[in-house]
């Protein structure tokens, strides 16, 4: 198993508030995560740095998760405390006040992956069977979507696409969405930010995922492609090869 994040600030932001990273507990799992903050003056990047930092700190001194069940229970306790923590430092200072952010967390283990969310921030797993979004956007246009109000092509350029129904850390308690999924050989994780999805269909992270290359010079590829149809937004990415030690291809 390998992996690499990426972040980039994009074309026109002055500021990424985008954190995220890939760390490895004491029986060396893999913990990716992707955060994308929201918040006015810079509270957005206090909020994903810190909601990074906090799982990173934990995940650093577990010493191994043996099954999905364990796997979803760290999930959900750690990202519950981070909110609360998110929370707590935004009500005591006035300059955070209504900071928040996505998360999007997966645990990597040889047989398995568990993934959570909070927010639009995705994850995927490319497979024999092609790609798959294993997230569900927590977002107003995905609900309005499901319920059928909106057609999938007309949420792509809905002016109110990017107001969040769930964030990290703008509410004492919040809920979370957790999945396992069983990994094979070959699979691979994509886990990102909307300033990626926005910019990149599926087809292309098919097409760069599969390609030849490093995955470090894939993940630059994505980040560069999503940088030549705009960039208006941050853009991170973090991805997990459940392959064989090959590099290149």
């Amino acid at each position: 198993m390998r992996a690499v994040f990426r972040t980039d600030i994009g074309q026109i932001r002055e500021h990424n508030e985008d954190s995220g990273g890939v760390f490895v507990n004491q029986s060396g799992q893999y913990l990716a995560v992707v955060a994308d903050g929201m918040g006015g003056h810079r509270a957005g990047d206090v909020a994903s740095s810190m909601a990074v930092a906090y799982l990173q700190e934990r995940w650093e001194k577990e010493s191994g998760l043996a099954s999905p069940a364990e796997a979803e229970q760290w999930l959900k306790t750690q990202i519950a405390a981070a909110n609360e923590q998110l929370f707590r430092h935004a009500c005591s200072h006035p300059e955070c006040q209504g900071m928040g952010t996505t998360v999007v967390a997966a645990v990597c283990a040889n047989s398995f992956a568990t993934v959570a969310h909070i927010g639009d921030s995705r994850c995927y797993v490319l497979n024999k069977s092609g790609i798959q979004q294993l997230t569900d956007d927590h977002s107003l246009v995905n609900e309005l979507v499901k319920s059928g109000q909106l057609s999938k092509e007309a949420a792509e350029h809905h002016p109110r696409k990017n107001v969040l129904l769930r964030a990290l850390g703008t509410e004492p308690a919040v809920k979370i969405d957790v999945k396992t999924v069983a990994l094979d050989e070959g699979d691979m994780l994509l886990l990102c930010s909307d300033g990626l999805s926005n910019k990149v269909p599926e087809a292309d992270m098919i097409h760069i995922l599969t390609g030849a290359g490093t995955l470090e010079e894939k993940a630059e590829a994505l980040i560069q492609l999503a940088n030549g149809r705009g960039g208006e937004d941050n853009i991170s990415l973090a991805v997990i090869d459940v392959s064989a030690e090959r590099e290149g291809g």
